[in-house]
């Protein structure tokens, strides 16, 4: 891949990890957002062939509208396969900055042994994993995927005491499924999904995170 490539598949991931943060709540101002490829490359550089941008430069840190102190890095590994020495790094400066939540965005993937770290290392510190390949565009923004909105624990109990449904009931959506990958679902959550309809304007159902 030549620089041109490499510096703008690098911009494309970028911005979509802006946006999945900023979609989950995260303060991300409207400038990351819109950062146009020149931009990018004024800020990070334009020679990969020669280490710029470097993938260790692109960390994000941000931190939760509601709650200041929920805050979540995102980490760039430099190496293809990343191993357990860099899941170690990457914990270590977790610590030291007391942050338990980050996403590792992987080239290629993880060793088996980075990736037992990453359970054995659960609930203290959450460490998620995406391939650069899945962040080259935002799923969420395809014509085929409707509009997804996390409901809050207050508007869940609304929900079920409004239909008179047990949780068990709602339909369900899988913690691996791509979607609720990106918002970052957790077990028992909630997503309102709206969908255009014909005959009503909108459609909208709620599934259940498992």
């Amino acid at each position: 891949m030549d620089d041109e490539q490499e510096t703008y598949k690098l911009w494309r991931i970028r911005k979509t990890i802006m946006q999945l943060c900023h979609d989950r709540g995260y303060l991300v101002t409207q400038d990351e957002l819109d950062q146009r490829l020149d931009q990018f490359k004024d800020q990070f550089g334009d020679k990969p062939s020669e280490g710029k941008p470097a993938r260790k430069d692109l960390v994000v840190l941000v931190a939760h509208n509601d709650d200041p102190t929920d805050q979540m890095f995102v980490f760039f590994a430099d190496e293809p396969k990343i191993g357990i020495k860099t899941i170690k790094m990457y914990c270590q400066r977790m610590q030291e900055e007391n942050i338990s939540r980050a996403i590792i965005v992987v080239q290629m993937g993880m060793t088996p042994s980075a990736k037992q770290a990453l359970v054995d290392m659960a609930p203290k510190y959450i460490l998620e994993q995406f391939l650069e390949s899945e962040l080259l565009i935002n799923i969420t923004e395809h014509q085929l995927v409707p509009e997804h909105v996390v409901m809050t624990p207050e508007e869940k109990a609304e929900l079920l005491a409004r239909y008179r449904l047990k949780e068990h009931q709602l339909p369900r959506i899988q913690a691996g499924d791509p979607v609720a990958r990106y918002f970052g679902l957790k077990r028992g959550q909630v997503v309102k999904i709206i969908r255009p309809s014909e005959t009503a304007g909108r459609y909208i159902s709620y599934r259940l995170c498992l």
